[in-house]
């Protein structure tokens, strides 16, 4: 409905023809005028009757030039005053209270008042003055008048307006009741409500595109009438915004405005040109998204049972805002192809902007079908039994659903998929899922995205593999709702239509069973109770018959994508988690006396008060004698020298044993016990390798290759030698499937001992199926099992790894030392593949790898090597000697230690002077308060005008709303020789605020608050103190 409001019906009739032919010209289908009726001295209607011939000559006039011209007539109309003088306050006096300005003369005889205000409230005045009026209303309407504007509507109790307008739509179901009601509070609009109002109209020209007052008189309108019209232009000239918003916003929320016919000029010539006028808009609802305090509003259009569109306002005049569109995407919710009206589509991906006032709208419209050609020509009753339905381009997946993609338990798994199919007709499209010990199958219908993506998600609520699948069909029963709603609005209905329509609904009536075969013929019965085909259309397409016919839908050309894809659904310390290793027999504090598990139990105080998750040990098996390596990798052990516990297997065991000296199994399982009490849990090493003196080369020779000679090869990985450590070779005779199987089971001894983490060894030397099918097997069996590959090795090996089911793997960081270094790699984790299945785990040291840059860069290189690792990556470990500051290399130039634990014994105090035992406790801290630093996910890097200065952000990677109103902040100085200065630009952008905007710091080391102001800001960051952390809070100030 578009109503243009004409001035007083003065002047010739060709006039009035000719502003009425205007207002059509312009796409309006309504006008209201004022009754042409006699009024009084202040324009009040003096003779409400109209039984004079000269009144009804001159309506009659009035609506004639309206029908000719082509658009309907309303009259406004005030119910609850008349003129004083008015013939039915003389007839009537006991219903009305008279009014008058004047001072009563008692000299004088009473005079007639100005105002005569009619008693509705009164039962039995108001029942008469409901009479009296509904006879005037249907006497106007009888000669042509289409509709009333009521002014001053809530004047007039909401019961008394119920009985009127029933009595004239018992007689005149056709006429509008449209009451006026901008600038009424809400609580007079819910006073209103139910006393059956056609339309009303909202203060949409009065709105500056943020108020929340709006949405809270939509939401009274929808309940006070059927449709909501908005007031475009503001009667009083006074816009709270521009003309051009109005329009726009006037269209989104349902095309139907009010407009005086004094600014027609201000009508887009878009609006002047369109053809038509749009249905009604009843049954719009609207959902605030974001709105006061941001800059951009947000708002869900949901028509009643259609799809929702999304409204985007930019209320600031002067500045571009951001748009957090895979937030707003999420909150929308149920949305199918957001695209807008110049084919921009929302991505999931990226961020919109919208310029300084401008207003975006984005709706669902049908999606361009891409329509497959076949290379060959086979049978047709071969092409005939392919999928129809194409789904293509699922994710997420690994190598298209090979591998299982990687995620924590509580997340939600966002799938998406291209569906289409040949033709117009519409097709709907579903996710499946289950955990992989489940029988049956949940769905989910996706929602289409725009070119043929759909998306819907998931919950993980268990550990373990999930699995997932996409279907697709035709929607035969959607295709012939669109069809023929667009008919019915084109009226272009034939009764072929219908029957067509009924048909389908009978064939599902046929297919169907139990209760839907019962709501199906009640459907079919009041279809057929009904004469004429239109109303047979409209029960075909009432919202609960498409409820019934999708819950009967026999998915006609069903077909699913061709591989159940899966999801590795793991325990929280999978992807974050704090590491400390150590070697137990250094832990007596004494090198001359080999350390026990009991000696690492009087540790664990220590290591949890550094806030550390995890102690992960080397390998604590029984260690060879034979060519058992001495003092700093000498070929030669002298008598009493451990050698590597790398070195696995004796006389008295291999795998599954452990080392006499540390106090056997008992002694094991009382560090167990005693860690888990700490809430510290045990990771072991996991190596594949035997001493030549292990059991397995006596009594499973056919594990290993032999030589010619009868020798067996040492290890090497040149230009390393591992003269004590030979290999099993997994493809040798009698390898598969026992070999196997024993490692297995070694795995799973351990398990049932209480050890759920395994740090693997150089497992890129090992066979890529062994591993797929161990951990497999493994997590099969037990999900919370957690594998760490240490491989350091080239990248696509890493990747493969992580694609067989390492939840973890060391990486490159040990040697990413410049700035563009460590942001290409954070950055090449953060997307594909990698971002899927590879989480990094970030050691600074390894008992193999004392990074050079530690041995030359003192106590401020190891705070830069911390600080890098514990806010860059949700898990991050360090070696024993770390926090002492310990860099003493083997030689100049390599990369070992000095007397390094792997061949001896050593001793470690606590504490020693210039020690960052503190400092690493505070980040540990940081790390379990701020979820933010709880992954490598979610990281974005920003301009420091510093080489020498990384700066980052850091994210929730699971992209809520919440995401862009607060994040972390990291400036990290990466030379440990001097004091940096940089400029940096704080991301103001991120959080929606504008590049002037003031914003709330928490200095998460000191603690303190401050304020920024703007986005230029300036830092220092210390040799002695490299690192900064903070928090920025939109619509905060310190």
């Amino acid at each position: 409905m578009r109503i243009c409001v004409l001035n007083e019906a003065t002047g010739e009739q060709a006039g009035l023809e000719q502003r009425c032919k205007s207002a059509r010209e312009a796409g309006f289908d309504h006008v209201v005028l004022a009754p042409p009726f006699a009024r009084d001295a202040e324009g009040r209607l003096s003779e409400v009757a109209t039984t004079g011939e000269e009144d009804a000559q001159r309506l009659r006039e009035v609506v004639q030039a309206a029908h000719r011209a082509g658009v309907k007539l309303l009259l406004d109309v005030r119910l609850d005053e008349v003129g004083g003088a008015s013939a039915v306050v003389r007839d009537n006096p006991q219903w009305f209270r008279a009014r008058s300005t004047a001072v009563p003369d008692p000299r004088q005889p009473r005079a007639t008042p100005e105002v005569a205000e009619a008693r509705f409230t009164y039962a039995q005045e108001g029942a008469a003055l409901v009479e009296w009026w509904s006879a005037r209303l249907l006497d106007w309407a009888s000669q042509g008048v289409a509709g009333f504007r009521l002014l001053q509507p809530q004047q007039v109790p909401a019961q008394r307006w119920r009985e009127l307008i029933a009595r004239v739509h018992a007689q005149a179901p056709e006429v509008v009741f449209a009451a006026w009601t901008p600038g009424l509070g809400i609580e007079a609009l819910q006073q209103l409500a139910g006393a059956g109002f056609d339309v009303g109209f909202s203060s949409l020209a009065w709105w500056d595109g943020s108020g929340s007052w709006f949405f809270d008189e939509d939401t009274a309108l929808r309940a006070l009438a059927s449709q909501v019209v908005a007031v475009v232009g503001a009667p009083d000239g006074k816009r709270a915004a521009t003309a051009g918003q109005h329009w726009q916003l006037a269209q989104a929320l349902g095309g139907a405005w009010l407009l005086d016919e004094t600014q027609l000029e201000t009508l887009p010539l878009s609006i002047r040109a369109s053809d038509g006028v749009p249905p009604s808009n009843a049954g719009l609802r609207l959902r605030p998204l974001l709105r006061e305090g941001t800059g951009l509003t947000a708002v869900a259009i949901e028509p009643l049972g259609g799809l929702p569109s999304l409204l985007l306002i930019n209320g600031d005049a002067d500045h571009v805002v951001p748009v957090p569109a895979p937030d707003l995407l999420r909150l929308l919710g149920d949305a199918e192809a957001l695209v807008g009206e110049d084919g921009s589509t929302l991505s999931g991906a990226t961020l919109e902007a919208l310029e300084p006032g401008e207003v975006r709208v984005y709706r669902s419209v049908p999606a361009r079908h891409v329509l497959a050609v076949p290379r060959m020509r086979p049978r047709p009753q071969t092409a005939a039994a392919w999928p129809r339905v194409c789904i293509e381009s699922v994710t997420p997946s690994v190598d298209n659903g090979r591998f299982p993609v990687k995620r924590t338990v509580g997340d939600r798994i966002c799938v998406e998929a291209d569906a289409f199919c040949d033709g117009h007709d519409r097709i709907a499209v579903a996710v499946l899922w289950r955990p992989a010990d489940a029988k049956t199958w949940a769905s989910a219908p996706m929602r289409a995205l725009g070119n043929d993506r759909w998306r819907a998600e998931f919950p993980l609520e268990r550990i373990g593999t999930y699995e997932f699948r996409v279907e697709g069909w035709r929607d035969v029963f959607a295709t012939l709702h669109a069809d023929l709603e667009k008919k019915r609005a084109a009226n272009t209905v034939l009764p072929v239509d219908v029957q067509e329509a009924v048909a389908v609904v009978q064939a599902a009536h046929a297919r169907s069973s139990g209760a839907l075969t019962e709501r199906l013929q009640a459907i079919l019965t009041r279809i057929g109770a009904q004469s004429e085909p239109l109303q047979q259309l409209a029960i075909v397409l009432e919202p609960d018959t498409a409820q019934a016919m999708a819950a009967a839908d026999d998915k006609p050309f069903r077909s699913e994508t061709p591989v159940t894809f899966r999801v590795e659904s793991e325990r929280r310390a999978a992807h974050f988690a704090s590491w400390y290793e150590l070697f137990p027999r250094s832990q007596s504090g004494d090198p001359q006396r080999h350390g026990t598990f009991d000696d690492v139990i009087e540790r664990l105080a220590h290591i949890r008060a550094m806030h550390f998750d995890v102690l992960y040990m080397p390998p604590i098996h029984p260690i060879g004698a034979k060519n058992r390596k001495g003092r700093n990798n000498s070929v030669t052990a002298v008598d009493g020298e451990p050698g590597s516990p790398y070195a696995i297997g004796a006389a008295d065991g291999g795998h599954t044993e452990v080392h006499a000296e540390l106090g056997g199994l008992e002694g094991f399982r009382r560090l167990i016990q005693a860690a888990r009490a700490h809430g510290l849990e045990v990771a072991l090493d996991f190596a594949i390798q035997c001493a030549p003196d292990h059991p397995w080369l006596k009594d499973h020779k056919d594990w290993f290759t032999w030589r010619a000679d009868g020798s067996i090869p040492y290890a090497e990985n040149p230009p390393k030698k591992y003269q004590d450590i030979v290999n099993v070779d997994f493809y040798a005779s009698g390898a598969v499937p026992d070999l196997w199987n024993t490692l297995r089971d070694a795995v799973l001894f351990w398990v049932n001992e209480g050890v759920t983490l395994f740090r693997v060894d150089n497992p890129h030397t090992k066979p890529f199926p062994f591993w797929e099918w161990l951990i497999a097997d493994i997590r099969g069996r037990r999900p919370d099992v957690v594998f760490l590959s240490e491989a350091f090795t080239r990248p696509k090996m890493m990747y493969r790894l992580a694609k067989c089911g390492f939840s973890q793997s060391y990486t490159y960081f040990t040697w990413r030392n410049h700035k563009h270094e460590l942001q290409e790699y954070v950055e090449e984790l953060n997307q594909g593949v990698p971002r899927e299945c590879f989480r990094p785990h970030f050691f600074v040291n390894t008992p193999d790898i004392n990074p050079l840059f530690l041995q030359t860069s003192g106590r401020n290189g190891h705070l830069i090597r911390a600080a890098l690792a514990t806010t860059l990556s949700g898990l991050w470990g360090m070696y024993q000697g770390f926090e002492l500051c310990e860099a003493t290399p083997l030689a100049p130039g390599k990369e070992e230690y000095l007397d390094s634990e792997k061949f001896q014994l050593r001793a470690w105090p606590e504490r020693a002077p210039g020690d960052i035992v503190d400092e690493i406790t505070r980040f540990n801290q940081l790390r379990r308060m701020h979820p933010e630093l709880q992954s490598h996910l979610g990281t974005r890097f920003y301009q420091a005008h510093n080489d020498q200065v990384l700066y980052f952000g850091k994210f929730l990677d699971a992209g809520y709303l919440s995401r862009s109103r607060s994040m972390v902040l990291v400036a990290i100085n990466l030379d440990p020789n001097a004091a940096q200065d940089a400029a940096i630009e704080v991301p103001l952008w991120e959080l929606g605020l504008p590049d002037h905007a003031s914003v709330a710091v928490d200095d998460l080391w000191d603690g303190h608050r401050f304020t920024w102001q703007g986005k230029q800001q300036h830092i220092r960051l210390e040799a002695t103190r490299p690192f900064a952390l903070w928090r920025i809070r939109a619509g905060e100030v310190a």
